[in-house]
């Protein structure tokens, strides 16, 4: 099945976000947990190593890139079950801000993930990511088959967030 790009790019007060939501059908704890626990990241995105905690940085694995390099993360905010901040890079290639927030309403629980945007434009080169990783969150949570990068991944949704970019600058 050809995955069909569901991210949204979004002025905010300090500039752009791309986001990313999934809905499951299961406790805020649970999925907290498939977002925090390197035995459970390990299964959608990668491992994860070190101190975690917020001002602690942590070694991540991302095990579905080519070469699976490791890279680090800090730590900035942490609120079990609800929220977690992050940010990876360095000056000279610069930084990627990421939360997760999470919401449980009856039986189900939203995550959205939000990737902060120096500019609209920059969610064509985060979105097909982001939604892959989130589709692999769904599969490994699921226990279905994960989703193929080279079936409707890349490029093939580089319109899609085109788009939703424009439509961020008129806002």
């Amino acid at each position: 099945m050809t995955p069909r790009p569901t991210g949204r790019v979004l002025r905010t007060v300090d500039g752009y976000s791309l986001i990313a939501t999934r809905i499951f059908h299961a406790p805020i704890e649970d999925v907290w947990a498939s977002v925090t626990e390197p035995q459970r990241t390990a299964r959608w995105f990668g491992p994860w190593r070190g101190d975690a905690g917020p001002g602690k940085t942590i070694e991540v694995q991302w095990a579905f890139e080519e070469g699976q390099p490791w890279g680090e993360m800090r730590i900035e905010v942490c609120e079990p079950p609800r929220r977690l901040k992050l940010v990876s890079g360095d000056e000279a290639s610069g930084f990627s801000r990421l939360e997760l927030h999470l919401n449980q309403s009856g039986e189900t629980t939203e995550l959205q993930l939000r990737h902060h945007l120096n500019e609209p434009g920059e969610a064509t080169m985060y979105g097909s990511g982001w939604e892959y990783y989130m589709d692999m969150l769904v599969s490994a949570r699921e226990g279905t088959p994960r989703p193929s990068w080279d079936e409707g991944y890349g490029d093939a949704m580089n319109g899609y967030f085109e788009a939703e970019a424009a439509k961020a600058r008129q806002s």
